[in-house]
């Protein structure tokens, strides 16, 4: 059975929207590819990355996604993401993109909440979420008004990943910055090695998937990495149970 069918299949039974990654610095078979998903009526939206190795610049970055967004048949999430594409979206790209009725969103991830970073929290635009992709700083992210965000460190503590996103919603600040820390901890530990190794490394050890194998040039964590991730994912478990 192929990922894309187990995926399908686990959001139609938990009412969840499948967002599927779609990476391409070739806008043409990029469109094709955001058709055919539409077209399966299984995907809510697709994740897009600045287009790599060949940074198309402040005029064809805009150009890709406005071509994606009028002829893919599908919402968009931006994925700005410059330390892997080469790339990063300026303020003003980000500014003209939110406005195109078919990005429904960013997950920002460029290593840095500064000052462009605070002026795109700081816009509202309806129908459009601002959402963490650096797993270590979401809860400063989500503090200054991501609506979410899209983190591999949540497939090892999905509940409380949730709980830090509803702790900032309703304004707790003091139990939010508590679990933020103790989560940053985790996502350092997972992040210790080439993601995903360790964290596939420690649902392995839980027992929640079968193998902890990873595709070359990806090479499986090392134990103590995965020692040290698997007693933080734990961590929580052991202090609700003391308490």
């Amino acid at each position: 059975m192929s990922r894309a069918v187990v995926c399908s299949a686990a959001c139609r039974a938990h009412g969840a929207p499948l967002i599927v990654g779609v990476g391409t610095n070739d806008t043409a078979a990029a469109i094709a590819t955001l058709r055919e998903l539409a077209q399966s009526g299984d995907v809510a939206a697709a994740l897009v990355p600045t287009p790599s190795y060949t940074r198309p610049g402040e005029a064809g970055t805009p150009a890709h996604f406005t071509a994606l967004a009028e002829h893919g048949g599908l919402p968009l999430v931006v994925y700005d993401i410059p330390y892997h594409t080469g790339q990063p979206l300026s303020t003003g790209t980000l500014n003209a993109l939110r406005h195109l009725p078919q990005v429904v969103g960013v997950k920002y991830a460029t290593g840095a909440i500064d000052a462009a970073a605070m002026e795109l929290l700081g816009s509202s635009t309806p129908g459009f979420a601002v959402l963490g992709g650096d797993d270590a700083v979401i809860s400063p992210l989500l503090a200054a008004g991501a609506r979410g965000g899209i983190l591999a460190s949540a497939d090892v503590r999905t509940a409380d990943y949730a709980e830090l996103i509803s702790l900032w919603q309703r304004d707790a600040t003091g139990p939010a910055r508590r679990l933020g820390a103790e989560l940053a901890r985790l996502s350092a530990a997972l992040f210790a090695e080439p993601n995903p190794t360790v964290t596939k490394g420690v649902l392995h050890a839980q027992g929640r998937i079968p193998s902890p194998a990873v595709r070359l040039p990806l090479l499986a964590a090392s134990t103590d990495s995965v020692r040290r991730a698997a007693d933080l994912a734990a961590a929580r478990t052991h202090q609700e149970t003391a308490a």
